[in-house]
């Protein structure tokens, strides 16, 4: 029988010798991060824009090597990747996810864009994206919803794209069908509702929009008893323009530009006449 003291003694000797061994284990490396669709994120779960889809996007914008792009939900970066490589553009995306967020970058990095594309960790509700040219999202209609304001009270003429989902009753300029899935665009537009005091050479009428989005109807006032509704009146970004039937049957289509409170632009009348015009908002 072994005494307790001899057991100690060979146990403690056996763990020594047993020591290097372990500590000569090499360490299992992590394993890289790889997004799974269908995971969860802060407020959708992760499904990847079909690559054509991503193109129809692009392409409906009418981006160019002229405009900032910003991915909202950027995902693995795709979008942003396409922006740069292929139209040119320069583009951020936002995303969440720091775990995505870094895989995406990786994706801008080994698609050799990195100097025109990248991805930022950040929250959307919380991100300044104000200097963007063109937006592009796949969120989800609430989502849309409660950056709907955000996105209005950006510079007019603003390109927005979406995904699959809508901004209710912000009706889009254009939508495209693509394989069963949909794409939709909407322009900024400006804000002319209201009264504005309309010049043109000697004239000087009271001209009124009513507005709700990129729909606007307008009147002109050429007296306190004469009001003449405009014909065809039309916005879209900053862009405006209508046509009007004056005091003596002669229609006049105007076309201008809209800047901080001023619009300023050119007439034709059917008679072959021509004129400039501008208005100032009251």
């Amino acid at each position: 029988m072994i005494s307790p003291v001899r057991f100690a003694a060979a146990l403690a000797a056996a763990l020594l010798f047993s020591l290097p061994a372990a500590a000569q284990t090499p360490a299992q490396p992590a394993k890289p991060y790889e997004p799974q669709v269908g995971q969860p994120g802060k407020d959708v779960i992760w499904v990847p824009t079909p690559d054509e889809v991503v193109d129809r996007m692009l392409t409906m914008a009418q981006v160019t090597k002229d405009d900032l792009v910003y991915d909202l939900g950027a995902g693995n970066g795709k979008i942003a990747i396409a922006a740069a490589k292929k139209f040119g553009a320069r583009a951020i995306g936002i995303e969440y996810n720091p775990d995505m967020a870094r895989y995406a970058q990786g994706n801008v990095e080994a698609a050799g864009v990195a100097e025109r594309a990248k991805i930022l960790q950040g929250d959307i509700f919380a991100t300044n994206f104000s200097e963007a040219t063109v937006v592009t999202m796949y969120l989800l209609p609430a989502l849309n919803m409660k950056l709907r304001p955000t996105i209005l009270s950006m510079r007019p003429g603003t390109r927005i794209v979406s995904h699959s989902f809508t901004m209710e009753d912000w009706e889009p300029d254009e939508t495209s069908v693509f394989d069963g899935r949909r794409a939709y665009f909407w322009v900024v537009p400006a804000n002319v509702a209201g009264a504005w005091q309309f010049e043109s050479g000697a004239e000087k009428y009271e001209l009124n929009f009513e507005q709700r989005f990129q729909k606007i109807e307008g009147s002109m006032s050429f007296s306190p008893l004469l009001q003449a509704g405009l014909r065809d009146a039309r916005l879209r970004g900053f862009h405006i323009g209508f046509t009007l039937v004056d005091g003596n049957g002669v229609a006049k289509t105007y076309a201008g530009t809209i800047t901080e409170g001023r619009m300023e632009g050119g007439w034709r009348a059917d008679n072959g006449t021509e004129g400039r015009w501008t208005a100032t908002k009251k």
